[in-house]
C-alpha cells in the first residue's frame, strides 16, 4: 500500500517498461476481480486518429450544459496526470489516484503471477477510470477515449451507447498497420453490434472497412458528408460558424471558439451523439446544444497564447495534424512571417510532417526535449529544406530566445507533440509573466 501521491504516480509511470501489449484479457481479469465496474457506467467510445480529444471535449460541455455530470477519460495528459480522468472536466484530486491506485496495486501484483503477465501503465489508468466511474464517483455518462487503435484497447471492455470514430490517418503505423485498410480494421474495433456509429472518416479505402464493419455489426452509421451535412461554414475573429443538418434537424449559427475546419467537424460529431443520446433517455436541447459548444475548450490545439507577440501552441503530432495546422496558418496570419519551434517522436512520418511545416515557415527551430521516444533535434534539422533554419539543444533557451525577437509582423508556432508542449506551455507562460507581456485567458 502507497502513502503518497507520488508514490502511486511513480509505481504507475514504472509500468511503462512493460511496453505495450495489445489484449484484452488483463483488462477484463482486473475488472473481474473488481465486480465488473464497467458495466455499470453508461458510456461513450471515441476513436480516430486525430480529434478524438476535442468532439469528446465538445460532447461533454453539451452534456454539462444539460447538467448531467460527465466523466471523461482521456490521453495524454496535458499538464498534470490527474486530467487523464476527469468528472465535469475536473481532474480527479490526487488523493483519488491514491485511493484508486491503492485498489489496484494488490491486483496488478496477483495478475503479474499469472500466465497474462502484469498490466500496463496503459492499462493500470484505464481500470482506475472504470473504478472510478463505476464505484468511486459515478457519473450520469461517462466519455471514454480510446488509447491506440480500437480493437485491442484498453478501453474497448464497454458496451457504450454509440461509438464515434473520427477520422483515420497513418499514425502509429509499426503497431496498427501501414495502410489505411488495415488501421481501419483497428479503429473499426470498437464498433459494436446493433449500436450506433458516428464518422468523419474520409479515406476511401480506410471508410469502405469502416462501413463493412458497422454493416455486419447492424450498426446503423452516420456519416458526415452524407447523413450529417456541414453547411454555410465560415471562420471568424472568435473561431468558426457553420449550420448543420442531419437526418432529422437544421441547426443555424454554431459557433465554437477552437479555430479550423477540422473543430467544425468534430464539433458536428458532438451534435450528432447528442441527437443520439436523447433517443437513449438523455434530455439535451439544441439551445444547451449550442452553448456547449460554444463553452467547448481543449488546451493545446491552436492555442493562442498570448496577442502581442503573438504566440500559438498546437498539438499537432502527425502529418494529418499538421497538415490542419498548415491550412490554418495560411488562412488566418498569411500576412505574418511565421517562426516554428519544433519537437517530436521520433516514430513519426517527420519526413511529411517537416516538409508541410517547411513550406509555411519563415524560420524553423528544432529543439530536443527529454523523451524516450523524441527525435533528436539534429536529426530533424537534416530533414528539412528550410533557408533558415538552426537546432537547440536547450528548448528553454530557444522558446525565450524567440520570443524576445518577435517582431511586429512575427509569430511564433510551437508544435509537434502533445508530450513537449506539456513541458513547453507552462514555461512560456512563465517566460511571458517574467517579460510582463499579457496572457490570454482560455476557459
Amino acid at each position: 500500500m502507497f502513502t503518497s501521491y507520488e508514490q502511486a504516480l511513480d509505481w504507475i509511470h514504472g509500468r511503462l517498461r512493460l511496453g505495450i501489449k495489445p489484449g484484452l484479457k488483463r483488462m477484463e481479469w482486473m475488472l473481474s476481480k473488481l465486480g465488473n465496474p464497467e458495466k455499470k457506467i453508461k458510456t461513450v467510445h471515441i476513436g480516430g486518429t486525430n480529434g478524438k480529444g476535442s468532439t469528446l471535449t465538445y460532447l461533454r460541455c453539451i452534456l454539462q450544459e444539460a447538467e448531467y455530470t460527465v466523466g471523461s477519460f482521456t490521453s495524454p495528459f496535458f499538464e498534470q496526470f490527474n486530467e487523464r480522468i476527469s468528472y465535469n472536466g475536473k481532474p480527479i484530486s490526487d488523493e483519488e489516484i491514491l485511493l484508486l491506485v491503492n485498489r489496484i496495486l494488490p491486483l496488478a501484483e496477483e495478475l503479474e503471477e499469472t500466465e497474462l503477465g502484469g498490466p500496463t501503465e496503459f492499462e493500470v489508468i484505464t481500470v482506475m477510470a472504470f473504478e472510478y466511474f463505476g464505484h468511486v464517483q459515478p457519473a450520469d455518462i461517462a466519455l471514454f477515449e480510446v488509447g491506440l487503435g480500437g480493437r485491442l484497447d484498453s478501453t474497448n471492455v464497454i458496451e457504450p451507447l454509440l461509438s464515434i470514430i473520427t477520422s483515420i490517418g497513418l499514425d502509429h503505423t509499426s503497431i496498427l498497420g501501414e495502410t489505411y485498410e488495415e488501421i481501419a480494421y483497428e479503429k473499426a474495433g470498437i464498433i459494436k453490434k446493433n449500436t450506433p456509429l458516428i464518422t468523419s472518416v474520409k479515406e476511401e479505402s480506410a471508410e469502405n472497412v469502416i462501413l463493412k464493419t458497422a454493416s455486419l455489426q447492424n450498426a446503423e452509421v452516420y456519416q458526415l458528408g452524407k447523413t450529417l451535412a456541414i453547411q454555410e461554414h465560415f471562420s471568424t475573429a472568435a473561431g468558426e460558424q457553420f449550420s448543420l443538418k442531419t437526418a432529422k434537424n437544421e441547426y443555424g449559427q454554431l459557433d465554437i471558439t477552437m479555430p479550423g475546419e477540422h473543430q467544425v467537424e468534430n464539433a458536428s460529431l458532438a451534435v450528432m451523439a447528442a441527437e443520439l443520446l436523447n433517443l437513449k433517455g438523455f434530455l439535451l436541447e439544441e439551445h444547451q446544444i449550442k452553448q456547449g459548444l460554444m463553452k467547448a475548450y481543449w488546451p493545446g490545439r491552436f492555442e493562442r497564447i498570448s496577442e502581442q507577440p503573438l504566440i500559438i501552441v498546437d498539438g499537432a503530432h502527425n502529418n494529418e495534424g499538421i497538415q490542419a495546422l498548415t491550412n490554418e496558418l495560411q488562412k488566418r496570419y498569411n500576412n505574418l512571417q511565421k517562426r516554428v519551434i519544433f519537437a517530436a517522436l521520433s516514430d513519426k512520418k517527420l519526413d511529411k510532417m517537416i516538409m508541410q511545416l517547411d513550406s509555411v515557415a519563415d524560420t524553423m527551430t528544432f529543439v530536443d526535449f527529454d523523451f524516450p521516444r523524441a527525435a533528436k533535434a539534429s536529426d530533424l534539422l537534416n530533414i528539412s529544406s528550410s533557408h533558415r533554419k538552426r537546432a537547440a539543444s536547450d528548448w528553454k533557451e530557444a522558446i525565450r530566445s524567440e520570443i524576445r525577437s518577435l517582431g511586429k509582423n512575427e509569430m511564433l508556432i510551437i508544435t509537434g507533440s502533445l508530450y513537449f508542449l506539456s513541458e513547453a506551455k507552462p514555461y512560456i507562460i512563465k517566460s511571458l509573466n517574467s517579460l510582463n507581456i499579457d496572457v490570454t485567458k482560455t476557459f
